[in-house]
């Protein structure tokens, strides 16, 4: 090993494989890869090499010396043809995203990258490059700088006509406007994406991503039912697959189950042959609403939220739906206790709702500003007064009906008027 390199031969990789360490075991490699033979075989050997190397750089956490090693090879890939180039940077690329904590090097990376392929005019990897940027940059909350980036690839790509790379795009798209609460444009793009992607055929990951995502779009629109069914798909794609993306499926399907006041059909899902290989926190925290649900207990309702925090509360889209289920359960719970009193001390109404007190006044102030019931809050006596519901008198909108027909004839004697003086 005095040499700078060492041959590019099927020995040099069974050298490394014996290695008695992965650092042994790298350095082997980084010789073989300094070969500068350029015959067919040694090419074979060194993209054999590549590979073995960026796993070892993979498990070894060493992100830094996979981005310089792919700055080393940018020789090699002017000699080797360009769909080969194009793997080997997305795998080394992919091999850095599977190190925890490298966001910032990623994104810093894929510009490295997306620079030097528009200097060597390799359009097919650059667009690839591109858009996981754009994943990225949405990842890391740069959604402004996300946005631009894809609406010129979007141009680019659909003049290509790349159907598959737009489907990609199209979704990326859908879930950057999604972010920014832009439910009209992440319709429109997902719309966009599903079009894209009747006219090929879509792999199965891609088609659960696609139903995933329109899954969440039909809850955001409260379209429960539907949103199930999509949720359905993209599980049973994931499932199929393996895919670790099968879980949050199969959570966002028990929490459509819980939206629409099915909340008992929950545990039979869990316990279904699916579901029971996917037991974890996720689906736990997911049981824990459905039974809060079920008892209508606000109390086991706040407990599940502190026990599995990480779980729905730090799952944006689990959050929002579960915020707006915590109000409406808090409403109907504080309306049935209040129903058979005319005065009644907010202390003792927190006490039956085992809430605080602040938090149940300021929820009955917002009932009251809401016109959920007819009352106020007398803070100087720490009261709720409850007014009867006031009746509607019948005769108002009934003389409006009468004067509005008695201006319809009006007008009508006026026009017959017109018709006979001319």
């Amino acid at each position: 090993m005095a040499s700078s390199h060492l041959p590019a031969t099927t020995g040099s990789i069974a050298l490394a494989l014996e290695a008695r360490n992965p650092s042994e075991a790298i350095s082997i490699l980084y010789l073989v890869l300094e070969n500068p033979s350029s015959s067919s075989e040694a090419l074979r050997i060194k993209e054999q090499a590549i590979t073995n190397l960026t796993e070892l750089l993979k498990q070894e956490s060493r992100a830094e010396d996979l981005r310089s090693l792919l700055t080393q090879l940018r020789p090699f890939f002017s000699v080797i043809p360009k769909a080969k180039t194009a793997k080997i940077v997305r795998g080394i690329i992919d091999a850095v995203a599977k190190i925890p904590g490298t966001s910032d090097l990623q994104i810093s990376l894929c510009k490295e990258m997306v620079l030097w392929t528009r200097v060597e005019k390799r359009t097919f990897l650059r667009q690839r490059v591109e858009a996981r940027l754009a994943a990225l940059l949405m990842e890391t909350k740069e959604f402004s700088e996300a946005l631009t980036l894809l609406s010129g690839l979007i141009k680019e790509v659909r003049r290509l006509d790349d159907k598959l790379l737009l489907v990609d795009i199209e979704l990326l798209e859908s879930k950057l406007h999604f972010s920014l609460r832009n439910l009209p444009k992440a319709k429109a793009s997902l719309t966009a994406a599903r079009t894209a992607a009747n006219a090929i055929y879509v792999p199965p990951a891609q088609q659960g991503t696609i139903d995933l995502q329109s899954g969440i779009i039909h809850g955001e629109e409260k379209d429960y039912k539907t949103g199930y069914s999509y949720f359905f798909e993209a599980f049973e794609a994931f499932n199929a697959l393996e895919d670790p993306r099968a879980v949050y499926s199969l959570k966002y399907m028990l929490l459509c189950k819980i939206m629409v006041n099915q909340a008992d059909d929950v545990a039979g899902i869990i316990s279904s042959k699916a579901g029971l290989q996917y037991l974890g926190p996720d689906l736990d925290a997911m049981k824990a609403v459905a039974d809060a649900h079920s008892k209508r207990s606000l109390k086991l309702f706040e407990t599940a939220l502190q026990n599995y925090k990480t779980q729905l509360e730090e799952d944006p889209i689990v959050h929002r739906h579960l915020s707006s289920l915590y109000d409406t359960l808090m409403e109907q719970n504080l309306c049935r206790l209040i129903e058979p009193f005319s005065r009644v001390e907010i202390a003792h109404v927190a006490e039956l709702i085992e809430l605080p007190v602040d938090h149940v006044e300021r929820k009955l102030s917002q009932m009251i500003l809401d016109k959920k019931f007819a009352g106020t809050l007398d803070q100087g006596a720490g009261c709720l007064v409850i007014f009867e519901d006031p009746k509607t008198d019948a005769i108002y909108p009934a003389t409006l009906d009468t004067i509005a027909n008695i201006g319809k004839v009006v007008d009508s004697l006026f026009v017959r008027s017109k018709k006979i003086m001319a």
